[in-house]
């Protein structure tokens, strides 16, 4: 029987750490055997290094990380006899975001998006697996923004992201397309960087111009 150890060290070899762990509800987007969701998030920073150096990153083709969380997942659930659960499978989508606030390591932030008891602002599901069997769930953690003084509301250049919870994705964009976005840009959101939880989680400004580059495209 797999345990919430050994996913865990098998899921670090990929640059992946063990972001939450649920009972599943009712849903059509999970299998009716399931007994347990587990969610998985890249570990900063090993997680860059490891995704930089695989063939989906250098190929040339369109969307690099989802399908190499695709297969990574694809080979982590067939080890453990799970069911692979993608963000972007749908519609029906899997309810990721429902799942993380059930896994209480991740809340809503005082600016909308989750954060989370380890990654902060940067939280992000890169995919999840559907178990047979019940699996201990991490001990649930304390919500970092009840003693915090919430920069993020305030470090948002343009107010594209603050505290009316509404994300300005059209003035974003506007703003890290001109010369003085170049620092979000090239180095990733001011209100996510802002956030205290990801002191020690920050990404490496080649991975965050990465996902900001994607960003602009879609």
């Amino acid at each position: 029987m797999i345990t919430t150890g050994a996913i865990t060290s098998q899921a670090s070899e990929h640059g992946l750490a063990l972001r939450g762990v649920v009972a599943p509800e009712p849903d059509q987007t999970v299998p009716d055997w399931a007994q347990s969701i587990v969610l998985f998030g890249p570990d900063e920073p090993a997680f860059w290094e490891i995704f930089s150096a695989s063939p989906e990153y250098s190929d040339g083709q369109a969307d690099p990380l989802d399908r190499w969380s695709d297969r990574i997942a694809h080979s982590l659930a067939k080890d453990w006899g799970g069911a692979v659960l993608l963000p972007s499978a749908g519609p029906p989508y899997p309810p990721f975001l429902k799942w993380a606030v059930q896994s209480k390591h991740a809340w809503s932030s005082p600016v909308g998006p989750l954060v989370h008891a380890e990654a902060g602002l940067f939280i992000s599901y890169r995919f999840a697996v559907a178990l047979p069997q019940p699996l201990e769930a991490p001990a649930p953690a304390a919500k970092p923004c009840d003693s915090c003084a919430a920069p993020c509301t305030t470090s948002c250049p343009v107010g594209a992201l603050g505290p009316d919870h509404m994300y300005d994705t059209a003035s974003c964009k506007n703003y890290i397309s001109s010369p003085e976005g170049v620092d979000c840009l090239q180095n990733g959101c001011l209100v996510r960087r802002a956030c205290p939880v990801a002191t020690n989680f920050l990404r490496l400004p080649e991975q965050s111009a990465f996902h900001m580059a994607a960003f602009l495209k879609n």
